[in-house]
């Protein structure tokens, strides 16, 4: 989208076939259109210099990626939801090994999100040649997240094939390398590329959501798939979630809310919470119940809601 002009494919459309320039009709009331959305077109549709169509129809929505700015629902920036992509299959979760360290805490809220969501997570770890991936894969264990090591010269074969045939939204810290990975996805693109400052945030080199069709391969057949190209982020709110949905994105601990009595929040104050006792038989990793706990926690605003300073530095 740009200054209210939207950007769309018509179905079955090559990708040598001109694109088509489209507003959002009046009778579509408040109804946002976000990028991923399947939409009905009117009027000209050819594409041409110049051309202007409607938007007149949202089709239903196969999913919907949600994040807030913050976790508390009491606040105005946690009662506002900002839809990141519409239709995704995939959300590409990237993070880099080293310069920023990983954030698990991050990720621990995407996954939660993505879950809600009914989107399928992959962990793309970055910088792969600066760090190794060991101890971030050790914390996901007992979930069996699909993942992907990233370095500046290795080829992009195993990731190409994820993507094929899929609608794939990738979200980051900034400095993460999200877009200098996209770039090397879809070398037209050129997105812009920020550096890492000396306290290990990176600028936000990317402005807005933008869907990009990966290149057809010459030895491959099949769709190649679509990416969404998101703004580097720094919080991940997830006010719009249910208190009691934030455990889908911590299925390793599912196991142990059996023994729960109703309605138990699973807080640490909670005194008969099967959680605790759980992780005290070593059948969860600890630092997962306490991420899970910070997201209850925070819930209340009582807690940084980027859920970076559990995790700056290492993994955990």
């Amino acid at each position: 989208m740009d200054r209210g002009r939207y950007t769309c494919v018509s179905a079955g459309a090559e990708p040598d076939e001109p694109t088509v320039n489209a507003m959002r009709a009046r009778e579509l009331g408040r109804k946002s259109v976000v990028v991923g959305d399947r939409v009905g077109l009117v009027g000209d549709t050819t594409g041409a210099a110049g051309a202007l169509a409607r938007i007149v129809r949202i089709e239903p929505r196969g999913s919907v990626l949600r994040r807030t700015a913050e976790d508390d629902a009491s606040t105005a920036e946690g009662r506002l939801e900002r839809v990141v992509v519409a239709n995704a299959d995939q959300l590409v979760i990237v993070s880099a090994l080293a310069d920023p360290p990983p954030r698990t805490g991050f990720v621990d809220r995407c996954l939660v999100a993505a879950y809600d969501a009914g989107i399928e997570p992959l962990l793309c770890l970055t910088k792969a040649d600066l760090a190794g991936p060991e101890a971030v894969l050790d914390y996901y264990t007992e979930l069996e997240l699909r993942h992907v090591l990233i370095r500046p010269d290795s080829p992009l074969d195993e990731l190409r094939s994820l993507l094929a045939g899929r609608l794939s939204v990738l979200v980051g810290h900034s400095g993460v390398g999200k877009s200098t990975l996209v770039n090397r996805l879809v070398p037209a693109a050129d997105r812009a590329v920020g550096t890492v400052s000396a306290i290990g945030r990176g600028r936000h080199t990317s402005t807005s959501a933008v869907a990009l069709r990966l290149p057809a391969l010459a030895h491959t057949a099949g769709d190649p798939g679509w990416i969404v190209d998101t703004p580097g982020v720094r919080s991940f709110g997830l006010a719009h979630v249910r208190a009691e949905s934030l455990l889908h994105g911590f299925p390793d601990l599912v196991e142990a809310t059996v023994d729960c009595p109703a309605n138990c929040p699973h807080t640490a104050d909670e005194i008969d919470c099967a959680l605790t006792a759980w992780v005290t038989d070593g059948r969860a990793d600890p630092r997962r119940l306490a991420s899970y706990r910070r997201l209850l926690v925070s819930r209340a605003g009582d807690t940084d809601p980027r859920g970076e300073a559990q995790s700056r530095g290492r993994a955990e």
